[in-house]
């Protein structure tokens, strides 16, 4: 995300990486052994979600190789600025669910705070991308609004932080923020939806497990890794700290054509997060966002795949296949016959059209 808010308060190590994160093409180019004439369907003038990749995340990358799984991810591509009809600005409905104050609330008993409007990284098929956050990041002056309308409602037990990413605030606005959460009853458990241990792990100090361990709600962290490569020895470090911390880890992927659409990448993938201490938790269905349409894998393929890998993995490590509709209740499972997902939301078929 572009930051707008100034809701980013930096310290020590990672706020010197953030600042010297790659912004321009040609720079991150050079450092992946690149130039432009190299790479298929370059946009070299991208019209608006600008470059931002860190250099620690950048040094994962093969170097020569215009089509790494890590550097597609972050690349800008032409086929970004075609209109596919289907691909919309809010694909999982998160204006709809806004409730004022930066409060989202889609599910029932949970409730999303949209910490912050900025990224360590920006990834080009984020379902944020096109968000407009302009009133819905609480300043510090509305964050009372907040935590009262989370207290008024006696149904919530669980709250998300997430943003942009959630961990890009200070140590202490997080802790004042722990601090107001943990002092509602009705709460029981914390969820912090972060990429930071994997694209900037030196953010995971030992000062912010401390924040996330002084609250008696049960913390979970959920990070984003799509492929193995991603998770380098700092990644393994911030996670082996943070599940030292009594922390829980679990790890969303989205399922990206040209990135990790193959049994062999999740099979890795689930395996590398094991050893980090991380449990697979969503295989996520592409959320339809413009400009995203070139990563799409086709719920055939997918539930191909999905078979493919439950014979070569142990069920604690196979993550499931899901998708997000905006207004229904729950993240749906893609079945191959859709059933489920009707009975979820009546009239909402997950097969493409092309499917028999």
């Amino acid at each position: 995300m572009v930051p707008r808010s100034g809701t980013i308060c930096q310290t020590s190590a990672w706020k010197q990486e953030l600042a010297e994160a790659y912004r321009r093409l040609d720079d991150l180019l050079a450092a992946c052994g690149l130039v432009a004439a190299e790479v298929p369907d370059l946009d070299l003038l991208p019209a608006d979600f600008r470059l931002l990749v860190p250099r620690g995340f950048a040094a994962l990358m093969r170097r020569g190789d215009p089509r790494d799984p890590l550097l597609r991810q972050v690349l800008p591509l032409r086929a970004e600025r075609h209109l596919t009809p289907g691909y919309v600005l809010d694909p999982v409905g998160d204006g709809a669910a806004a409730r004022g104050q930066g409060l989202l609330h889609k599910y029932a008993g949970r409730a999303l705070i949209l910490m912050t409007d900025a990224c360590a990284v920006h990834c080009r098929y984020c379902f944020r991308k096109h968000f407009d956050y302009e009133g819905l990041v609480p300043s510090a002056q509305r964050q009372a609004a907040v935590v009262a309308a989370i207290r008024a409602d006696e149904s919530l037990r669980e709250i998300i932080l997430s943003g942009g990413d959630p961990l890009l605030l200070s140590d202490g606005m997080l802790g004042r923020w722990l601090h107001r959460l943990d002092a509602i009853a009705h709460l029981r458990r914390l969820r912090i939806h972060t990429r930071l241990p994997v694209v900037l792990p030196s953010r995971i100090t030992e000062s912010l497990v401390r924040v996330l361990r002084a609250t008696r709600l049960d913390v979970t962290v959920v990070i984003h890794a799509n492929h193995p490569n991603e998770l380098g020895v700092a990644a393994e470090h911030a996670l082996r700290r943070l599940r030292r911390g009594g922390i829980t880890l679990l790890n969303q992927s989205v399922l990206l054509r040209g990135v990790n659409d193959q049994v062999a990448t999740l099979e890795a993938l689930s395996e590398r997060l094991f050893s980090c201490s991380t449990l697979p938790y969503y295989l996520h269905q592409l959320d339809p966002v413009q400009g995203a349409a070139h990563f799409a894998v086709t719920d055939r393929d997918a539930l191909i795949l999905e078979e493919r890998l439950r014979t070569r993995l142990s069920g604690y490590l196979m993550p499931r296949l899901v998708r997000e509709h905006p207004g229904a209740f729950a993240k749906m499972p893609v079945s191959s016959d859709g059933w489920f997902s009707r009975l979820l939301n009546p009239g909402v078929s997950l097969n493409d059209p092309e499917d028999p």
